[in-house]
């Protein structure tokens, strides 16, 4: 019994160090709330036309993705690459410029080219109602403005393919079906 007690601190340490390991496994992406129903309702600044409002029915007629960034965030400058190859493969891409210097976000898209057909800017109240926890993150769209899925992180090849790619044939599949509606 002596023994067993001895070894109890040790059977203990390895037990968390097992639930540890698994821990740091997990997929640790939080589903969103939106997903499945429409892109909430915004009229915000366009980022190259500031007296241009832009709302959310532009992110109707085709699957799209919606991009949120912003120059503090170094991550998004690292995906901003990406984005453009994503771009000249034909993917659509809306921008949304959150808590942001609009001066040094006009500036960034002047030097690094811009990926996204249109860019909305949200100083906090947009980013609040869609559940952002920081950027970059991006939602898929559908033609109809339903949001499908919600990335948090940078948007590379691998996340592209492995969750993108499979949700677009879906809807793509899903448009057939309804009759192209």
């Amino acid at each position: 019994m002596r023994r067993v007690l001895l070894l109890l601190p040790l059977i203990l340490l390895l037990a968390m160090g097992v639930l540890f390991y698994r821990g740091l496994s997990l997929d640790d992406e939080v589903p969103s709330a939106l997903v499945s129903r429409p892109f909430p309702a915004f009229e915000l600044p366009s980022l190259t036309d500031p007296d241009r409002k832009l709302t959310q029915d532009m992110l109707k007629g085709e699957i799209s993705l919606v991009n949120v960034w912003g120059t503090w965030c170094p991550t998004c400058y690292t995906e901003h690459g990406y984005l453009m190859e994503l771009q000249n493969r034909g993917v659509v891409i809306f921008g949304m410029n959150y808590k942001d210097d609009t001066d040094k976000a006009r500036q960034w898209i002047a030097e690094l080219d811009n990926p996204y057909k249109e860019i909305f800017v949200d100083d906090g109240p947009m980013g609040i109602e869609l559940g952002v926890r920081g950027a970059p993150e991006t939602f898929l769209v559908d033609a109809q403005g339903v949001i499908r899925y919600k990335h948090e992180g940078d948007m590379n090849e691998r996340i592209w393919q492995e969750k993108f790619v499979p949700l677009i044939e879906k809807i793509e599949i899903e448009q057939i079906r309804s009759g192209g509606q």
